[in-house]
């Protein structure tokens, strides 16, 4: 039998020992145990959907042994590679006597290329019979036991390729995690979007309500900041005369790590002139329904217990409804102190300065939050925790802002651009006040973009989807770090 049917029950130094001198014998019989070039004619899953019209003809095919059985003068082999799966079948009196013995030494894990006649067994399975093969690259050590799979998450985290290797419901979250993207950017662009790019190191942290990371120009002696949200450069390209934008693209957050956040995350912006917060919304839904049918086939997907249904249109409810509604509480037309009090009757907990919206969005947060499973548009967010957003005619203690919350997570953000430069510049300053007052996650005084929007900017309506929570949606994945390739981890003690 091979040895790699055995290799669990040894230790892992030995079992590097016993391939590294395997290694060392090709070196000597003058075999490249690291391949050149291979031009393959077929994939895996190729051969096996398209048997009848490829059966008795030569393939030439590459990829890692994943299973291994000899049995004296025949062995089998599991050959992956990106489609799937294909059994190889080698023979003494095929291969002759010397490349058959070189077969047999290899190992699970190992990459080979393949030429040879595709057939199917006695036993009905379609396989390559093998004329010939190249190694491709050793493996020096071994893969995961197959039979038990690679179950530590701390091991399929930080050693992201072997998860990618022994898992294939892995590497189907991340081609679909690549469908999202595409099928998002061809909806936008078949919208008449315009697809831009913006600076991810700036100046200035601003764009969203978050703790930047800092880092430093040598050459320009300046300190730098990871860009939070790309939201006041894509507004600048509004007043510059570009009326339909959005961008693609990393943002970062000094901030905790948990199943739903990571320091470095993938989100889309999108910003039209003269649109409003029910044109971004209806955006949204059209947008999530398009990305689903085309990734998964469907509106309808299931998370866990839940069917959730995305087909348009999404039910909206007001901020203060929601808490009304779910809390029993109504913070309608009363003050800072008054909404402390409510939450102290509660039981929340609220800072001693806590404004009004503050107060509403912990009410939220934690009675509303977790009921917010079928696709829902939260609206009319306190003007406090809005800096970017415009105010509601009827009632300029709100904002016309809103968030899309599914499977009780937000999974945007939204509203009706604030263009009135005189607002915006209270607004900032009073984010100035709260940073120098020690919130690390305010805004800071962004006096060009105060001077953008004082050439004017027209109205508009922006929006922002976290591109992974959307991605653990159509996945049923429950940790953003099952659908980000090398999520952010703690240092090994």
């Amino acid at each position: 039998m091979a040895e790699g049917n055995h290799e669990h029950q040894l230790p892992l130094d030995e079992l590097m020992k016993i391939r590294r001198a395997k290694l060392d014998e090709m070196y000597k019989q003058g075999i490249n145990p690291y391949g050149e070039r291979f031009e393959r004619t077929h994939l895996a899953r190729e051969i096996i959907e398209n048997f009848d019209q490829l059966a008795e003809t030569e393939t030439r095919i590459a990829g890692r042994i994943m299973s291994f059985r000899t049995h004296g003068k025949a062995s089998f082999a599991d050959l992956a590679d990106l489609s799937g799966r294909i059994q190889l079948y080698v023979r003494v009196d095929q291969l002759g006597e010397a490349k058959y013995e070189q077969f047999c030494k290899l190992d699970i894990g190992d990459i080979i290329a393949v030429r040879g006649r595709i057939f199917r067994t006695r036993r009905g399975e379609i396989s390559v019979e093998v004329h010939d093969f190249l190694m491709m690259a050793k493996s020096l050590r071994p893969l995961p036991d197959k039979w038990h799979g690679l179950k530590d998450v701390e091991i399929r985290y930080r050693q992201r390729y072997l998860d990618l290797i022994v898992n294939p419901d892995v590497r189907e979250v991340f081609a679909t995690r690549s469908r999202v993207i595409h099928a998002l950017r061809s909806f936008l662009l078949e919208q008449g979007f315009l697809e831009v790019e913006t600076p991810m190191l700036n100046v200035i942290a601003g764009g969203a309500t978050a703790r930047p990371f800092v880092t430093h120009h040598n050459v320009l002696d300046m300190d730098l900041y990871l860009r939070i949200a790309p939201e006041l450069y894509l507004k600048r390209l509004l007043v510059g005369g570009f009326e339909k934008v959005f961008e693609i693209g990393k943002n970062f957050r000094n901030e905790g790590v948990s199943t739903k956040h990571n320091p470095e995350f993938t989100g889309v912006e999108v910003y039209q002139a003269y649109a409003d917060a029910a044109d971004m919304m209806k955006l949204t839904e059209e947008l999530v329904a398009h990305v689903a049918r085309e990734v998964v086939g469907s509106t309808d997907v299931q998370f866990g217990d839940y069917a959730i249904s995305l087909a348009p249109p999404w039910p909206r409810l007001p901020m203060l409804e929601a808490v009304k509604q779910y809390a029993g509480v109504d913070l309608s037309g009363i003050d800072d102190a008054q909404a402390r009090k409510l939450a102290k009757d509660q039981g929340l907990e609220v800072a001693p300065d806590a404004s009004y919206g503050q107060v509403l969005e912990e009410f939220f947060d934690t009675y509303v939050e977790p009921n917010l499973i079928q696709p829902i548009f939260i609206t009319d967010y306190p003007v406090e925790i809005s800096p970017l957003a415009k105010r509601k005619k009827d009632n300029p203690q709100l904002t016309e802002r809103f968030e899309p919350f599914v499977v009780t997570w937000e999974i945007g953000n939204g509203f009706s651009e604030l263009n009135d430069p005189i607002d915006q510049l209270e607004r900032f300053r009073k984010q100035v006040e709260k940073r120098e007052s020690g919130d690390e996650e305010a805004h800071m005084m962004d006096e060009d973009f105060i001077t953008a929007l004082e050439h004017g900017m027209p109205p508009a309506g922006g929006l922002g989807i976290g591109i992974d929570r959307l991605v653990m949606l159509l996945t049923n994945s429950r940790s953003i770090r099952d659908v980000i390739l090398f999520p952010h981890m703690r240092p090994r003690g």
